[in-house]
């Protein structure tokens, strides 16, 4: 009688006595980390795996180690050159230290995410809306190389930055597409010269042959006479040198002809 008399209470002890070791028997996963806090003190971090903790005397926090993708909003930017401009990037970044992560910053994925935007405007602003649209993986590194070494102490790793787009306004988008046109306009010229240029060496090679061998030079006129007589074109020679005495020649041939 007296053992019913006290199941309730035994019953009670057994559920507080579960509930005491489902708190103090804690299991994190593999890419996960929990730091834990002792009357306010830190502890250290725990995982992964099963570990156990002192109920109502420890308080943990769970911080996830996998690659973070914060997306930057869009920012307005004014480069070097005072163009204004609208630009979002890609920041990737991971917890290395959970228990810096927890301690050193309040909130490190807001202080990353607000960190990533202030950085982008800096380097942006100090650079020409030229280099900005050409050289977006240098920039893409340096920006990577600031914000990995402003978050080290907030134990937290930049793997990445990536500036995803650049949104220029329309007005200067034609005066950027007038630029590309003149500078493919000035690119031709120069290759256009550069040919003349090289074929004027070529025709300066060819006077000083010719002036060594005149036969050589008498026999290109008969070609190009007989290439343009292909054609059967009008062909007026003048009567001069040798061309004259052919010529000549030819005409008496055909006034004997005549005679007989």
């Amino acid at each position: 009688m007296a053992f019913l008399e006290f199941l309730p209470l035994y019953f009670f002890g057994f559920i507080v006595l579960i509930v005491i070791i489902t708190s103090a028997v804690k299991i994190v996963r593999e890419y996960e980390r929990v730091v834990i806090f002792r009357l306010g003190r830190l502890i250290g971090a725990k995982g992964p795996g099963l570990f156990v903790i002192i109920p109502f005397i420890d308080r943990i926090t769970k911080v996830d180690l996998r690659t973070t993708v914060v997306d930057v909003r869009k920012q307005n930017v004014v480069t070097k050159d005072n163009v204004s401009v609208e630009v979002d990037a890609v920041v990737y970044y991971r917890v290395f230290d959970p228990s810096k992560a927890i301690v050193s910053v309040e909130n490190y994925q807001d202080a990353t995410n607000l960190l990533s935007q202030t950085t982008l405007r800096d380097v942006l602003g100090v650079v020409e809306l030229d280099s900005l649209l050409s050289e977006r993986e240098s920039l893409n590194k340096k920006l990577q190389k600031i914000l990995d070494t402003a978050t080290d102490d907030w134990g937290i790793k930049v793997s990445a930055v990536t500036i995803r787009d650049v949104s220029v306004p329309e007005s200067m988008m034609r005066a950027i597409a007038k630029q590309a046109e003149a500078e493919r306009e000035r690119r031709g010229r120069i290759i256009i010269a550069e040919g003349e240029f090289q074929a004027s060496r070529k025709m300066v090679d060819a006077a000083k042959l010719y002036e060594k061998a005149p036969a050589a030079l008498k026999l290109r006129e008969f070609q190009t006479l007989a290439e343009i007589a292909r054609e059967k074109n009008l062909i007026i020679v003048p009567a001069s040198g040798e061309i004259a005495n052919v010529a000549g020649l030819a005409a008496a041939i055909a006034r004997k002809g005549k005679k007989e």
